[in-house]
């Protein structure tokens, strides 16, 4: 899905939000995930950010959004749909504003 636009709301190609693109790549591995950002935040295990793995969800406060989640790719870089006029992308949690913005990871995937 990178270079989807994001969609507020949007859930589907063509469009993806935050957890949209959360919501939609959980049901095409088979899993059942909530679809807004805060029920997400409440889905599956906490983690610490050092056990990061690939399909863990990651959570971030940044100023443009009050929470944003992303999908790790390894310890260190995640795929989003990052904001208004944006597009799915994959950034760093070593880069700013991610790296300040973290809050916190669940693990999803058994």
């Amino acid at each position: 899905m990178l270079g989807q636009p994001y969609r507020f709301g949007g859930a589907e190609p063509g469009g993806f939000d935050c957890s949209g693109l959360v919501f939609y790549a959980a049901a095409a591995a088979g899993i059942r995930a909530p679809r807004t950002t805060a029920e997400q935040l409440q889905f599956g295990v906490a983690i610490p950010r050092a056990k990061l793995q690939a399909g863990d969800l990651i959570f971030m406060h940044l100023a443009h959004k009050e929470l944003h989640v992303a999908i790790a790719l390894d310890n260190r870089r995640f795929v989003h749909a990052p904001s208004r006029g944006g597009y799915v992308r994959i950034d760093s949690l070593t880069a700013s504003p991610y790296s300040e913005g973290f809050i916190g990871a669940r693990r999803v995937i058994p």
